[in-house]
Parts: C-alpha cells; structure tokens; sequence
C-alpha cells in the first residue's frame, strides 16, 4: 500500500530546525533491554576491515565513551521500530577519528523482513547541501570567484531579479515588484539570505508560485534556474534568512564554472577521493538490496506504511545540490571527518584548514531575521553553526556544526569534544519524535571523558 503524505519537505525540515516534536523517551523493559543488547555491535571487538574506505575503530572507552551508556541508544532505537515509531534506523559515533559505535535497528523492507544494515542506502535529501557547499568552495579555492561576486555574472537569468512587494500583494493577481537594492551573491547563496524561498514556511504570493511552477522538479539544473529568473523574490538579498533552493542554485553554479555536470564533480572531487563509494544521485541496481524504504504512519492507530517520495524527490538528470542525494552511514561519516580534520582525509585534501574554519563560523549578522532556526543556533557557509549553550536545550559545544535531512537523517561535528554523530532513518512526515535529536542526546550522555 503507497501512502501520500500532505506535510511537505520543508514543513518537516522547518519543524527539525526549531527544535519541535519533542517527545519523552518510553521506558525500558527487559525484551528491549535483551533485544538492543543483541544488537549493539560494538566496534571494539570488530576486527579492522582491509578496505581502503574503512574508518579506523576503537573500543568506547578507549576514545572517552562508555560502553554500559552506550547502550541506552540501542534500547530506545529498537523500541521505536518494535512499537512501529520507525520501520529501522542506523546510528554512528565517531570519536578522535575512531569509530567508537555502530548500530542499526529494525528492518529496511517491512514486506520483505529485511533486517536493517549499517551499510545500507538513504535517502538523505538536504544533507546534501553540506556537500554542495564544499563543491563551491573548492572552486572558491581556485579563484575562480569571490562570495561578494553577484550570482548573475555566472548565471545571467539570474542577473536582473525583481523582488515582491508582499504588502501589496494580493493572490490571483500579478504579483506587484520593487527593485532590488544589490544583488544576489554567491555569499547569500550559501548561508540562506538569497531571498528565495522554497515554496513554503510564509506562504505568500511568491510561494504559491514555486508550487505552481512546480521550481524543483525541473528535468534539469538549468530549467530550474531558468524558473527562478522568472519569478520575483521574496525579500530583499541580505534582510533575512530564509530557507530555500539557494543551494539549487549553487549546484547549476557549479556545473558552469567547472564546466561538469555537477554529479560529475561530485564523483572525481569529492566521493572518489573521499572513499564514498555509495553516495551518488541514484542508486545502481547491484545495491538496491540495501536501499532502506521510506515510512510514514497513516490513520487513527498511526499504522506505519510505506510512503510515497514523489513529489519531495527531484527527477533523474536533475542533480539537486539542496535534496538529491543517496548515501550511507560510512560514507557521510567520512565526509563528516574530512570537515573535523581541516579538509583532509587518507591523504585526500578536500579544502585548505581556513577554507573549513571560515565554513564553520556563523555568517548571520546580530538581529538578522531567522525564520526557522533554532535559539542559539546561527548559520555558516551549508550548516548550521552553535553560536550559544543553553538555547536550544541540546549539549552540544558552541562551535558545533550539522544540517538534516526531510525523512530523518542528520549529522553533527563537536570540534570541542573531537566528536561526529550520523543518524539515518526513512520516517515521512517525522513528525512523531525528533528522533534525531533523540540520537544526538543519548550520545552525549554516553561521555565521561
């Protein structure tokens, strides 16, 4: 049975970003207690794999976690997918570049029984901005632009855009506009303040009319922007963080000043280097035995269901450098771990040290208008970035930097406390819990070190 979804992508995503849906954790009893025991796995007595693409492991104690905690993630995770909160997750924890725990709960296929794996294929969708941010970036350390350079240079549909006058707009008519006091930079671009939107949150004018147009499900990069030259803004550059296809655009950015298609970039500068051999834009039918299935829960009982991701996933051909990604645990993991050492992993440099310091720093001025980020959270160049403790009611160190995905998924890197979480789960809408969150708080809780 294909279950249709109402809730958006970016409705859920906007819920995640302000910290919503907060649920308590349900008690332990001895069957989850045996049951997540069974499972746990942790590394420690793992031997290392020959593979090139393999983390280097460790015990929990060894890198200051520990172990009996440890296993509070496994118990409440396999409860989830016993009660049917979730069909099946996996969780990772990577500590002074170790993997310290790994851990997958449920099934991937509810039909077939599949039992989840850690090496299985995700959706990941918005984490694949962090990626595209990267991508820019490398061209920024080639000098081939400089953030204060103005989006339309590089992509002229974009070079003139008009911005709506939403006090005077009204629905069903022409939508009246002002001009733009500058221009879009690629700046903006990166860290939210474009004027773009996403077709959602505010619902004015502007928004209906990236539904009807229907922006980002265009058969190519190209059509996408070519859309976005038609329509006005919805703020001016610069007035507001406003979440949107800004890193959309990035990708198109990328394929004309490369002069690849951006899933080809992606592949020879980053996934290859990187060892992310599971990451691309579709997944190959070899590995369609490990792709987890999407889940949301439909009726009075919240009977879980397979979901439907049309209409959230852009077509093939469209490499969507905001959604339009499939990876694993492992591969996002060493992604993760290039950005917490400066740029480099196994040999492979990525980006310079500073080029990863000046990412990671908040780029929102004081008093900026932030429409859906947390208390105490600003944002950097493709994450958000911990400005302040105590806000949003999370452990995290200030410094720490992550970004999420519709359907679950999300990482973070504490560079105080040398630490990297990456949760994987397929729920929509993920409305239930914040189950990544949830991920996030039973990690912490695990330091004693």
């Amino acid at each position: 049975m294909i279950i249709s979804f109402s809730t958006t992508a970016s409705q859920v995503e906007a819920d995640a970003a302000a910290g919503l849906a907060h649920s308590t954790v349900p008690p332990y009893s001895s069957c989850m207690i045996r049951n997540a025991t069974i499972a746990l796995g942790l590394f420690a007595l793992v031997a290392p794999s020959v593979s090139a693409q393999q983390l280097p492991r460790a015990t929990p104690e060894e890198v200051g976690l520990s172990s009996e905690r440890l296993l509070r993630i496994g118990e409440t995770f396999q409860a989830y997918a016993e009660e049917g909160r979730i069909s099946g997750a996996v969780g990772m924890v990577l500590r002074s570049s170790r993997v310290a725990y790994e851990d997958a709960w449920g099934v991937r296929d509810l039909a077939e029984g599949d039992r989840m794996d850690e090496r299985d294929i995700f959706r990941i969708y918005s984490m694949t901005k962090p990626i595209t941010a990267v991508a820019v970036m490398m061209l920024y350390e080639e000098g081939r632009f400089f953030l204060s350079d103005p989006i339309g240079r590089f992509l002229p549909e974009l070079a003139d855009l008009r911005v709506a006058d939403l006090a005077e707009a009204t629905r069903g008519q022409p939508i009246p506009t002002e001009r733009a006091r500058r221009s879009v930079r690629i700046h903006d671009l990166l860290r939210h303040t474009s004027g773009f939107t996403y077709g959602e949150f505010s619902n004015t004018v502007v928004d209906s009319v990236y539904r009807q147009r229907e922006v980002l499900y265009q058969p190519t990069l190209e059509g996408v922007v070519a859309q976005l030259g038609e329509i006005p803004l919805a703020y001016q550059p610069g007035t507001r963080w406003h979440y949107s296809v800004s890193a959309d655009v990035l990708s198109r950015f990328v394929e004309v000043v490369s002069g690849q298609s951006f899933d080809e970039f992606l592949s020879e500068r980053i996934f290859e280097p990187l060892g992310m051999l599971d990451t691309a834009f579709d997944v190959p039918a070899s590995k369609r035995d490990r792709f987890a299935r999407t889940y949301g829960h439909s009726g009075p009982d919240r009977e879980l269901v397979f979901g439907d991701t049309v209409g959230v996933t852009p077509p093939i051909g469209n490499f969507s450098g905001g959604a339009g990604l499939m990876s694993t645990a492992h591969d996002y993991a060493r992604f993760a771990q290039m950005l917490l050492n400066g740029g480099e992993l196994d040999g492979a440099r990525i980006l310079g040290r500073k080029t990863i310091e000046m990412m990671t720093v908040d780029h929102l001025e004081e008093g900026l208008p932030r429409t859906i980020l947390q208390p105490g959270w600003g944002f950097g160049l493709g994450f958000t970035v911990k400005t302040e403790a105590g806000q949003d009611g999370m452990p995290d160190s200030v410094g720490s930097y992550s970004w999420i995905g519709v359907q679950g998924t999300s990482f973070w890197v504490d560079p105080e406390e040398d630490l990297i979480g990456v949760f994987m789960v397929q729920i929509r809408p993920n409305r239930d819990i914040t189950f990544r969150q949830q991920f996030r708080r039973l990690v912490y809780q695990a330091l004693i070190e």
